[in-house]
């Protein structure tokens, strides 16, 4: 047995307690390689010559070096950095705007002094199960609010996401209510002790739905394929998905005239295009990390 100090005291630690703590280690290091290789593999078939992929499939190591996906992929520099520059005004206008909804209205949800607040959270369980549908969804946005080919058709439909604000209104519950309640001795308002007390104390439950909604919202292509009919308005995703049809409409062209363009990257770029994709919303995650786990547990605990 080991003796470890806990507190000035010595503790014995036993034998089987070390091998279980030794055997989780490498379990969990064995299971992150296992996610991680997919990604290595992504990002060295965009780097592989399209013949060697062709001929000898993907590989942990780029085979042919070469930056031919990437040449094409950005042939146009400006097309994609402006849709870049797209998908991150909506991603950080969409995740602050359905941050603060979200946990204004979890925190209303979550006041026991709120007569009506169950019957109201009812509603919003219900859309869950049941939802107008697309078409409903089209009219409501195009006819009635107006949004075609505007930023706010990306972002006013996923605003509010009901799984989210379950979890917030179970973590804004957790909260003490003491504080609350000294702050309105004090003769401080409502909207006051949400923003200066409430939502410094919900750090943890915003950056969990900030994560959640921050990849929604880069990750979605579908509103734009709707809502946006103008090229300067397409989101990353989107311009990628666009990118990727077309030449998959050049190939089956060819084919049938029975011209070969097997020079063309097709695995390759669709490779470059999921890195180019995927790459900088990666970065988002060591920010929230800390508060990642805390945020999810406290919810699902006290809910």
């Amino acid at each position: 047995m080991n003796e470890q100090k806990i507190g000035g005291i010595k503790v014995r630690e036993a034998a089987s307690t070390r091998y279980f703590h030794t055997f989780g280690y490498i379990f969990v290091l064995l299971l992150s390689i296992v996610c991680v290789l997919p990604f290595i593999i992504l990002v060295s078939g965009s780097f592989s010559a399209e013949q060697a992929i062709l001929f000898h499939g993907f590989k942990l190591w780029p085979q042919e070096f070469t930056l031919e996906a990437y040449e094409t992929l950005f042939h146009t520099p400006m097309v994609m950095i402006r849709s870049y520059g797209v998908t991150i005004f909506i991603t950080a206008v969409g995740t602050t705007v359905s941050l603060f909804v979200t946990a204004m209205t979890g925190y209303v949800l979550s006041r026991k002094d709120f007569l009506y607040r169950n019957k109201i959270a009812f509603f919003f369980y219900f859309t869950t199960l049941f939802n107008g549908g697309l078409v409903g969804t089209y009219i409501f946005i195009i006819k009635y609010l107006h949004l075609k080919d505007s930023f706010a058709a990306l972002i006013f439909p996923h605003m509010i996401n009901v799984f989210n604000l379950l979890i917030m209104r179970s973590f804004m519950a957790s909260l003490p209510t003491e504080v609350i309640e000294s702050a309105k001795v004090d003769g401080a308002g409502e909207f006051r002790i949400f923003i200066q007390l409430i939502l410094p104390l919900a750090k943890a439950g915003l950056a969990t739905i900030g994560l959640f909604t921050a990849l929604y919202y880069w990750n979605d292509w579908y509103s734009a394929m709707l809502y946006i009919t103008s090229s300067k308005k397409f989101p990353l995703q989107y311009m990628l998905y666009d990118m990727l049809s077309r030449q998959d409409g050049i190939e089956q062209m060819a084919a049938m005239s029975g011209i070969t363009i097997s020079e063309m990257p097709s695995q390759s770029l669709k490779m470059a295009m999921s890195v180019v994709a995927t790459g900088p919303i990666v970065l988002l995650y060591p920010a929230v990390q800390k508060y990642f786990v805390k945020g999810i547990t406290v919810g699902a605990v006290k809910g």
